[in-house]
């Protein structure tokens, strides 16, 4: 080859087939599986490399898939990417990062998204995510929401079943013989953190001897620290504390440190989703696991579903996860 890269016309040749077939094997097309062995052994020993936008003009799509996230600050997204990268790549995706920094206005988030030949786009924790999507869609741009998902459930989603995991952090502590739990919610934006904060409250509104304390932590060190406090220190102080994600949950065990306290013996502490500073030896954070694997592959399987085959979408899908119990979780009281 003398140095120059190989084309489909080479490939074509080493397999004695047509150009043609060498364009459809790579583009999803009919080929016999025998001329798409010998093709694809022709492309290895040549080191032959389909053009993604050649390839993108014959199919009319770019292969690519948007991911709207507000920010990267919660060690649940980082990983939670991670994942999509991977998992997109193995079905011939690449993923492309939207960072929204929490926008006021939907414009700029349609904006960007609208600039690029997107085939689809994910949306995970954009607090203007439903709206976005409901933008999008009506442009004709198949979408899905992952983890935080559309209330009326018109727009397809996927998340952790948020009902199971609150309901068995609740049971767990009291089944521990705590009675004053702490609730530590986030903001009314994140569904998924509204839907925990109220299935909680459901599942100790069910045992009458026990008393639910509330405070508000806004997904931020600064707000968590205020919610310990408030929950701690005052006469009838609470004697377990449930953080609607494990990004409160992180903070919320130093605060019961620095309020001189031990988490997991005076004050219990659980978490929502297993990020994976949860499990380092300086929190021991205990928490629900989000079933992150399945989140991803059912996300990525509805929506390619609607790129490939057009298929029209509604309704949630909620994936239970289990509960993880670490040093913070505590231990039966008596």
């Amino acid at each position: 080859m003398n140095g120059r890269r190989a084309t489909g016309a080479d490939v074509a040749r080493v397999a004695g087939v047509s150009k043609s077939a060498v364009s459809r094997a790579f583009t999803g097309g009919l080929v016999s599986e025998d001329a798409r062995q010998r093709i694809l052994e022709a492309a290895r020993l040549l080191r032959y490399r389909p053009n993604a936008n050649a390839r993108s003009l014959i199919t009319s799509r770019s292969r690519l898939l948007g991911l709207a996230i507000t920010s990267l600050d919660n060690q649940f997204y980082p990983a939670l990417v991670e994942q999509l990268h991977e998992r997109a790549a193995a079905a011939g995706y690449r993923i492309v990062l939207f960072i929204t920094h929490g926008q006021a206005s939907l414009d700029p988030v349609l904006d960007e998204l609208l600039r690029y030949q997107l085939d689809g786009v994910i949306f995970a924790s954009s607090s203007l995510a439903t709206l976005a999507a409901r933008e999008c869609l009506a442009a004709g741009l198949p979408v899905v929401m992952l983890n935080n998902i559309d209330p009326e459930e018109r727009i397809p989603g996927v998340c952790a079943d948020n009902a199971h995991g609150a309901r068995a952090i609740a049971a767990h502590l009291l089944g521990q013989g705590r009675r004053r739990l702490g609730l530590i919610s986030g903001l009314a934006e994140s569904s998924a953190g509204s839907e925990r904060a109220l299935h909680f409250k459901d599942a100790v509104a069910e045992h009458a001897e026990a008393r639910l304390l509330q405070a508000c932590g806004e997904f931020t060190a600064e707000g968590t620290y205020r919610a310990v406090r408030d929950l701690l220190d005052r006469p009838d102080p609470a004697d377990a504390l449930f953080c609607v994600t494990d990004f409160m949950g992180l903070f919320a065990v130093q605060a019961v440190r620095d309020l001189g306290l031990v988490p997991g013996r005076e004050v219990a502490v659980f978490g929502f989703d297993d990020a994976p500073a949860a499990g380092w030896q300086a929190f021991e954070l205990a928490t629900y696991a989000a079933p992150l694997e399945a989140m991803v592959d059912r996300t990525l399987s509805v929506l390619i579903d609607q790129i490939e085959e057009g298929n029209t979408v509604t309704g949630v899908e909620r994936l239970k996860g289990e509960l993880v119990l670490r040093a913070s979780g505590g231990t039966h009281r008596t």
